[in-house]
């Protein structure tokens, strides 16, 4: 399996490099440049033209491409045009918060879908049943950003059971239980928000899962030896059910640190989805390109991580 594993990586090489060519000439194609935010009726022409000149935007595309992947190569993503500080620094800062939030967001998610679609299949047409699938096509039916403002509005702005923005108190010192808390308290509500929308896929999935189970051969030798009902499920059909699961938790894990770009710009949490949509709208193209670049890159690693997550569950799967 690692041989594969160290396969899969190397073809991920060829892979970004095409992505990197294809992200930084549409970056190329966005209207105006870092520097046309600057242009006022006072402003000199002269000046904001020196400026383009200085940061070698006035090179033909491939020359700035050229420089740009030979820096990248070394770790040099170059300067925010907004920020004025390193990119890898300021991706790293919000890269942190965005783990945070991803790690709470999938253990909710998991810890409100499991149950539900276990219980939906276990009592088939129950009404039970037909109130979790209810509750799948709400949450289904529901726009991300329209059920993060009614949070938002009800149990931020209007009981103050959650902060409205931020990712920690100022008044606390790094390192201390009351930073490590007021982190806490600050991604709850946007995890939760997160994880009650995602449910509805992975309850659907665990639930049909678990009814054709039911119906399988091996599910009805095991009644007829006398082997309790509780057993079977936990022995033999539930870690079957978990197959379709599995192939997406990589996807899923993945796709988090890339960033939930309604989700962190709603409740103003300073992760990468929300440093996503402030660069493009200050056409900060440092930021972008790399952005960009390195969600490409955590949608292949999760790809690959769920393969090999599905060759954990089942021994018999095995990584081509």
């Amino acid at each position: 399996m690692w041989k594969t594993i160290l396969r899969r990586l190397i073809i991920m090489i060829p892979q970004l490099f095409v992505l990197s060519i294809l992200i930084f000439i549409m970056a190329k194609f966005m209207p105006g440049d870092p520097f046309t935010g600057m242009i006022t009726p006072e402003t000199d022409p002269t000046r904001i033209e020196e400026l383009r000149e200085k940061a070698g935007l006035n090179d033909p595309w491939f020359v700035q491409y050229g420089r740009w992947v030979g820096n990248a190569l070394q770790g040099d993503f170059g300067k925010s045009y907004t920020f004025q500080r390193d990119v890898s620094d300021i991706i790293g800062e919000r890269a942190i918060n965005t783990f945070y939030l991803s790690f709470l967001s999938v253990f909710l998610l998991y810890l409100i879908a499991i149950p539900l679609g276990i219980l939906a299949g276990r009592y088939h047409s129950s009404r039970l049943d037909k109130t979790i699938i209810l509750y799948s096509f709400i949450t289904y039916a529901i726009p991300t950003f329209v059920l993060a403002l009614v949070f938002l509005y009800f149990l931020g702005y209007q009981l103050h059971w959650f902060p409205t923005s931020g990712s920690v108190d100022i008044k606390y010192e790094e390192g201390t239980w009351g930073f490590f808390w007021s982190k806490l308290y600050h991604i709850l509500l946007p995890a939760i928000t997160y994880a009650i929308l995602g449910t509805t896929g992975i309850i659907q999935y665990l639930r049909s899962e678990i009814i054709d189970a039911k119906a399988m051969d091996y599910v009805r030798t095991a009644r007829s030896k006398g082997i309790p009902m509780r057993k079977i499920y936990t022995k033999h059909i539930f870690r079957n059910s978990l197959l379709p699961i599995a192939a997406f938790l990589g996807f899923t894990i993945t796709g988090l640190l890339s960033g939930s770009i309604f989700i962190e710009t709603i409740f103003g949490y300073p992760g990468m989805g929300q440093l996503f949509i402030s660069s493009i709208a200050s056409r900060d193209y440092s930021v972008i390109t790399a952005l960009v670049l390195l969600f490409g890159f955590l949608t292949l690693l999760g790809s690959l991580l769920s393969d090999i997550i599905m060759s954990i569950v089942d021994p018999r799967i095995r990584i081509e």
